[in-house]
Formats: structure tokens, C-alpha cells, sequence
């Protein structure tokens, strides 16, 4: 095995790990075990994973982008088209993957084909500054609520449960008309300095502003507005995955929050982020991993009036991640994407430089 295969990732990604395996938890929250529905009391408080445990995922799958593509100084010339192929192929594998886990029946919306649709899209924006990428974000988060919501009304299949292409559009899980602006705001993130603590900082407060504005803009709303103005009221709630303006916004500020303090962590005290950082490492395995075992237990594991289930999932999860990242270093598919991919663009590089050299 590579030695690059084998350690622990580098001490500035921890927290960037960490938020991601966070996600990764939440989403299990989201799918297994019973919130109350009091939000106060109980285990109502789990409700605070359902739709921002995803948004956070979608988030990073944009600053994943940046940081295959050069970080704080983005790739060009040749590197870019590496960083590129690697992209087009990473995205190219999860659709069959996701494809695989939506066949098993589960009651789980699997992310990954609109992720993997929405990752590849990333590639036509490497080279576009930070700024742009958040004024696209903020056009996406205004402009793509009508058109899902539009969409769904009108084309056939647009809640086939991400079995169909119009679905991934628009769909009511995950569409690409709205989730990209996590994705594009993602990519900007990763184009900052993520080591340097004013980073945290500005992040916590653009953060903590966009958490403020979106769910206080939909709360404020939705006392204003009567019963009878029921499509404003679609458009201003920021109920989990009703994928309007106020819950973008509301759901980035959460991601913001997240990393930016998870990052600060990471830099003063990483061990302490070790467990849940192996788990964002080995994201797509645990993922993948859990979506199986829901299909094994049947729907008592994800409709079940208790949590024992969730308990469960979460301690053998970050348990076995931490475990495997420690002896093995990358998880079984984080490994194969990574050589698959990294092989092709080599493969494009090489063929290209024989062409160049004719």
C-alpha cells in the first residue's frame, strides 16, 4: 500500500472531515430512529438534521471540488484538465452506486445521483472567482425554488424518487435547480485559506447572518401571511427539504457555523475531532454502508418509535471508520474512486502529450 494511502489526513483538512462526517451522522439521524415532535423536549431536538445534515453534505462536495482543483490558488493549463477528468470520472462512478442503493427499496432519498450530476457541473466553474460563485449561488437559491416547484406541478416523473432524470431536476429530493447553490457556494469556501483562524472567523459570522436571514425571513413570513396565499407560503417556508430561498439560506448559515467551528477545533486541538473526522474521510462507504444495512433491517429500522437503532448505527459507524482510517488509511470505495479516477486523468495526460508530441 502507498504510503499516501496509509495516514491521516492533513492536520488543516480535519476540521473539513469532521464537518463532513458530521453530515454524515445527521443524515443517519434523518433516516433511522424517531425525532419527537417537539422540538424542545425529548428527542425532538433531532429534527435539526433533517435536510441540513444533507445541505451540508452538498456543501462540501464543492469544496471537495476546490481542493482536487488547487485550493486557494486554482488549477490551470494542464492541471486544470486533470483535476477536471478527475471530477467528470469521480461523478460518473456515484451514479451506479446511487442507482444501486435507490434499487434496494429503502425509504431513504439517496443523494448521490443528484450529487454526482451536480459535482460534475462543477467543473465548468473551476476557474470562476469566489465572488462570482456566491452571486451564482444567490441566483440558483432565488431563481430555482419557482422552477422546482413549477417543474413538479408539470412534468410527469418529477417525484419518481430520484429514478428519473426529471426528478433530479427538479424533483422533490435534492434538486439540481436549487442544490447546486450549496455546491457553488462550497467552491468558493474551498478557495479560501482554511488554515488561517481569520477564515473561521469570517465564515462563523457570514454564517451565523445567513442563519438569521433565512429562517427568521421564512418565520416572520409565515405569520405575516394569511392561510389562503399558498404558494408564497411554499416559497417562504424553510420546512426541511422544502428547497425554498429561506431554508438555502438558512440551511448555508448551519454549514457555515459547522465548519467554521469544527475548523477552529481542528486547529487547536485535532485529536479531539479524530473520531468524527474518520467518518467524513470514509463519507461514501459509510453512507453507502448504512443505506444497505436499512435495506437489510426493513422500514422498523427507519420508521421505529425508538432510537436504540440510531444509537447503534452512530457508535458502530464512527467506531469502525476511525478503526479502518487508522490501520488502512483511505475507506474500500474512497480508495477506488481515488485510483480510478486519478488513473484516467493520467491516462487523458499521457494521450494528450503523445498527440502534442506528433
Amino acid at each position: 500500500m502507498r504510503r499516501e494511502d496509509q495516514g491521516a489526513p492533513r492536520a488543516r483538512l480535519v476540521g473539513v472531515d469532521a464537518t463532513r462526517g458530521l453530515a454524515v451522522l445527521g443524515m443517519f439521524a434523518a433516516h433511522v430512529g424517531a425525532a419527537g415532535p417537539d422540538f424542545w423536549a425529548g428527542t425532538g431536538w433531532l429534527q435539526v438534521a433533517d435536510g441540513r445534515s444533507a445541505a451540508t453534505f452538498a456543501m462540501l462536495a464543492g469544496l471537495s471540488a476546490a481542493l482536487l482543483s488547487g485550493g486557494p490558488v486554482p488549477a490551470e493549463g494542464a492541471a486544470l484538465r486533470f483535476a477536471r477528468v478527475r471530477i467528470l470520472v469521480r461523478a460518473a462512478l456515484l451514479v451506479p452506486i446511487g442507482v444501486v442503493l435507490i434499487a434496494l427499496g429503502t425509504p431513504v432519498a439517496v443523494i448521490l445521483p443528484a450529487y454526482a450530476v451536480m459535482f460534475a457541473l462543477l467543473v465548468l466553474v473551476l476557474r470562476v472567482p469566489p465572488a462570482w460563485l456566491v452571486a451564482a449561488a444567490g441566483a440558483v437559491a432565488v431563481v430555482g425554488p419557482p422552477l422546482a416547484l413549477a417543474g413538479r406541478a408539470v412534468l410527469p416523473g418529477a417525484d419518481s424518487g430520484l429514478s428519473q432524470p426529471v426528478d433530479v431536476l427538479v424533483g422533490q429530493h435534492y434538486p439540481v435547480v436549487v442544490w447546486s447553490a450549496y455546491l457553488l457556494v462550497g467552491l468558493a469556501v474551498g478557495r479560501l485559506d482554511l488554515a488561517a483562524p481569520t477564515t473561521s472567523r469570517r465564515l462563523a459570522v457570514v454564517g451565523a447572518v445567513a442563519l438569521v436571514a433565512g429562517y427568521g425571513t421564512s418565520a416572520v413570513a409565515l405569520r405575516v401571511l394569511p392561510e389562503s396565499a399558498t404558494v408564497l407560503r411554499a416559497l417562504l417556508t424553510a420546512e426541511p427539504h422544502a428547497d425554498t430561498l429561506p431554508e438555502v439560506v438558512g440551511n448555508l448559515g448551519v454549514s457555515l457555523l459547522v465548519l467554521a467551528l469544527l475548523l477552529a477545533v481542528g486547529r487547536r486541538a485535532p485529536a479531539v475531532l479524530v473520531p468524527v473526522a474518520a467518518t467524513g474521510a470514509l463519507a461514501l462507504t459509510a453512507y453507502v454502508v448504512h443505506v444497505v444495512v436499512i435495506a437489510a433491517l426493513g422500514d422498523d429500522a427507519v420508521f421505529g418509535p425508538e432510537n436504540g437503532d440510531l444509537v447503534a448505527f452512530v457508535v458502530v459507524t464512527v467506531v469502525a471508520t476511525t478503526a479502518w482510517r487508522a490501520a488502512l488509511g483511505r475507506g474500500p470505495l474512497e480508495r477506488a474512486l481515488h485510483r480510478v479516477s486519478t488513473d484516467a486523468a493520467r491516462l487523458d495526460a499521457e494521450r494528450r502529450a503523445v498527440r502534442a508530441g506528433r
